[in-house]
């Protein structure tokens, strides 16, 4: 039985059809329809019922697509214990944030690309929270606070923020002194995300009420700098506007504790080396912002 075809049986299974299945693993729709009637016709079971709208799993697919899931990540770790030490290959597709995945992410898949010359990285960029499963994904990173759920988690560093305002907001409005103060002030908001203080050691949590909402940190970083309201955002997007007056830190005694940078893979027995691998790299890069900054300039013959 061919290993491919059950990868393709179940990116078909998940996706739900051939078409977008072929989207995600980059082939002709023609290929994937022969892998999967060769399995098909190597069980002597119907596996899929083509419909109109797509493919829907027969009794036989439902049972048999976690056979495969499993049967195909237990020969990925196994081709990757036979493989020589550093060598990946396969593909890894991976979502990252939109506002920080171009900066912060994309040098270090870059230089991991380069490494790996053997492996095919697929980067989708958006803030939008993707279901790894669903749609396909091998991992996810994600910034901030991160929300209970059944992915795996692995902390690549952290991530320090402060509360923001323009020097005309302050004028008009005043700024909190306290959290409790925050409720009444315009905040700049991501959607219906609380706002956490630090109080010593203790977390103070506020519900923050706004007009203006983004899901991107840049567009919130712009809407305080035109005297919107307030915002809580991390410290990349607003320390070069601070250091030009452009915004001020305001209730500087609370600051918000810090959140995190995650790689999330969905629950498994193993992790692949490649996200093992691709973990390490974002925390070697994370915790060293000289060396992410490097790793994107050009490289130079010797």
């Amino acid at each position: 039985m061919d290993t491919e075809d059950l990868r393709t049986f179940v990116e078909v299974a998940d996706a739900g059809g051939v078409s977008p299945a072929a989207r995600r693993l980059g082939m002709a729709k023609s290929i994937v329809s022969r892998r999967l009637q060769r399995l098909e016709a190597e069980l002597g079971v119907q596996l899929l019922a083509r419909t109109t709208r797509g493919a829907a799993l027969t009794e036989a697919g439902e049972l048999f697509r976690d056979y495969a899931a499993r049967i195909a990540a237990d020969i990925d770790v196994a081709k990757e214990t036979i493989l020589p030490e550093g060598d990946l290959r396969g593909r890894l597709r991976i979502s990252a944030p939109l506002t920080f995945g171009p900066t912060h992410i994309a040098p270090v898949l870059a230089e991991m690309a380069r490494r790996h010359p053997e492996l095919s990285i697929q980067a989708c960029y958006t803030d939008r929270f993707v279901d790894l499963v669903a749609e396909g994904y091998d991992c996810a990173i994600r910034i901030g606070y991160l929300q209970d759920s059944d992915l795996v988690a692995r902390r690549i560093g952290p991530l320090f923020g402060k509360l923001v305002a323009s020097p005309d907001y302050i004028r008009a409005h005043g700024a909190p002194e306290t959290p409790d103060q925050v409720v009444d002030h315009e905040a700049l908001l991501q959607g219906t995300e609380p706002w956490r203080f630090l109080d010593g050691d203790k977390v103070i949590t506020v519900r923050p009420r706004g007009r203006f909402k983004a899901d991107n940190g840049t567009a919130l970083a712009v809407a305080a700098l035109a005297g919107l309201g307030l915002a809580c955002l991390p410290d990349d997007f607003v320390d070069a506007h601070i250091a030009s007056g452009a915004l001020t830190p305001v209730m500087t005694r609370y600051p918000p504790p810090a959140a995190g940078a995650y790689v999330l893979r969905p629950p498994g027995q193993y992790p692949v080396r490649k996200i093992r691998v691709l973990t390490e790299l974002l925390t070697e890069y994370w915790n060293n912002r000289d060396a992410l900054a490097a790793i994107a300039q050009p490289r130079r013959e010797a």
